[in-house]
Order: C-alpha cells, then structure tokens, then sequence
C-alpha cells in the first residue's frame, strides 16, 4: 500500500530516467587524458618558489593539447589529494610528492621516470 505522497515523488524521479525507462546501471569511470607518445619526466624543485617544495611533471609531445594536460593534472590531484596548476606544456604539483606521481602516472597509462 503506497501513501498518496509517494506517487509524487516517483513520477518527478521517472521523469529524469531515460525515455526506455532503464537506469545507468554505473557512473562513468574517471576519463583520463590521452596516453602520450613519449616520456614524461617528474623532478622535484624548490628554487624560486619562496622555499616551498613543487614536483613539476614535463616532456608532453609538442602536439599534446593544452586541454589534455589540464585534464590530467586535474586528474592528478584528484588521486593525490593535492594542489597544483598546468600551464606552459608543464604540470606543477604541490609538495614533494615525485614516486606517488610516478605511480599515479603509470596507474593512467603514461611513462614516466623521476629525474
């Protein structure tokens, strides 16, 4: 026996089901950026940035979109937890966190080694 509020609710969530009336059975996994042809290079650096530690991640072929660098370095700080920007072909990553990037990076299908 339903109550008389609950048809309410079910018709509003059966409106933004699709039109053959099946869920998504899953959410989308998180969409990586595209493997890059080369290797990417992780160094850990300090200089000119007030003392403070940043594990910068560079060596994108030249035709590698700046939109995909983007995606990546978000999908970067996602997993790590972290801060960071991308810009200029290069990715900057908050901290001295050069082997976990190394790792997350491999994780995503790219190469990469710690220089």
């Amino acid at each position: 026996m339903s109550r008389p509020d609950t048809d309410d609710w079910r018709a509003a969530l059966g409106a933004l089901l699709p039109a053959d009336g099946a869920a998504d059975p899953e959410p989308a996994p998180e969409a990586a950026a595209p493997v890059s042809a080369g290797l990417l290079r992780v160094s850990v650096e300090r200089k000119g940035r007030g003392g403070k530690v940043a594990t910068i991640i560079y060596g994108f072929a030249g035709d590698y979109p700046e939109a995909d660098i983007e995606a990546l370095a978000a999908a970067l700080k996602r997993r790590l937890g972290t801060g960071g920007s991308a810009r200029g072909g290069e990715i900057l990553i908050q901290g001295d966190r050069g082997r976990a990037v190394v790792d997350a990076l491999t994780a995503l299908g790219h190469k990469a080694r710690l220089c």
